[in-house]
């Protein structure tokens, strides 16, 4: 194990050339950061993702109930063995060679078939409830750690620093593991490889000392991400122009933050004047290739946020649209009520009714008025 360690802190990689960990020590007159801080952060990560249980559960959720939002969750469709077993172990999103066949199999309209399996994946979505609590941890934390890590953006490393420091690398690491258990959306590799780049980052810029650039890029984010939060809170309160608002505040902040502040800033710092100051070496290249990587996704999400609002201007519909809808936000998976779906008369398999599933109404499992459609 001493073997693998001295292996990966290797000076060679990590510091300027004549720069060795014994040059880092801190003493009475300087301060640096010590890469085995950096250990602290993994049990650190376990402590925040049980604060953030506490918090959802003791304090976001009575909130959520006090501004009387929903715990429950979308209709659960009507149980068919059948059609389970296809949704478990085949596919959630069937053909149309295999509606034709399930549709002969039970004796069933195919758009029938097809609402069943709306419904069915409907039914693994959280409830807004669910929704708002995630939000408002999300938040929370984030109003937090902007608010303390605001005050220390011109300084060098300090006790109150390195808090900052491991608590934001440690709440990374519980967003890596509760992705997995969080609200799944469409973004979920984007924002994987996100959590991935902010570590990595959080890391290099501590172990290379870089804590003002690393303080600034972390700062930028926590600014966005509060706001976000909050449009979503406003949101799923059915706090509509408040939503409107905050959406709108967020994006600005984010467009000048990510796409002026960082690259013109930041990335301009940490490519050109550190080369000019230490040189290039390999953690630097890694460190900067991950800078560059955030750009990009920085361009991906200014490009859907740029796509949000130039939907509703094209519409018309400025001072009535909902940018964070639950059903028609870019990054939710949710799939929307459809009134045209409710009208549409059923067939005449609705009509004879079959042991397959099938309830007593003669509506094959189906009430009217819980037809989904999906959205694309």
């Amino acid at each position: 194990m001493a073997g693998i360690l001295v292996w990966f802190w290797n000076e060679r990689f990590w510091l300027p050339h004549n720069v060795t960990w014994a040059d880092l020590k801190s003493t009475e007159e300087s301060t640096f950061p010590q890469a085995e801080d950096l250990y602290l952060a993994i049990p650190l990560a376990f402590c925040i993702f049980c604060i953030r249980l506490f918090f959802e559960r003791f304090i976001a959720k009575p909130c959520a109930l006090a501004l009387k939002i929903q715990a429950s969750g979308p209709q659960k469709a009507q149980h068919n063995a059948i059609l389970e077993k296809v949704f478990t172990s085949i596919t959630k999103h069937p053909d149309e060679k295999r509606l034709d066949g399930l549709s002969k199999q039970l004796d069933w309209d195919v758009r029938n078939i097809q609402r069943w399996f709306r419904q069915r994946r409907n039914q693994e979505k959280p409830s807004t409830l669910t929704r708002f609590c995630e939000s408002m941890w999300k938040f929370t934390f984030n109003l937090y750690i902007f608010t303390y890590g605001f005050r220390y953006l011109k300084k060098q490393l300090t006790s109150d620093l390195h808090y900052y420091y491991l608590v934001e690398l440690s709440f990374y690491w519980s967003l890596m593991f509760s992705q997995f258990t969080d609200i799944k959306r469409k973004d979920f590799g984007i924002m994987f490889l996100h959590h991935l780049a902010a570590i990595s980052l959080i890391t290099f810029s501590y172990a290379n000392n870089m804590v003002r650039v690393g303080t600034l890029v972390m700062g930028l984010h926590d600014m966005a991400e509060v706001l976000l939060e909050a449009a979503k809170m406003a949101n799923y309160s059915k706090c509509q122009k408040l939503c409107d608002l905050l959406f709108v505040v967020f994006a600005l902040v984010f467009l000048i933050a990510r796409l002026g502040v960082f690259p013109l800033w930041i990335l301009n710092t940490t490519l050109f004047e550190s080369w000019e100051i230490v040189g290039p070496y390999p953690s630097w290249w890694v460190f900067n290739l991950l800078l560059v990587l955030l750009q990009f996704l920085h361009l991906f999400w200014s490009y859907l946020i740029i796509k949000i609002a130039c939907k509703a201007i094209c519409k018309g519909k400025i001072g009535k649209w909902n940018p964070l809808h639950v059903s028609k936000d870019d990054r939710s998976d949710i799939e929307s009520s459809s009134d045209e779906e409710d009208s549409v008369s059923w067939t005449k398999h609705s009509q004879n009714p079959s042991s397959n599933g099938i309830s007593s109404n003669g509506m094959n499992g189906y009430l009217m008025g819980a037809a989904v459609s999906e959205e694309h």
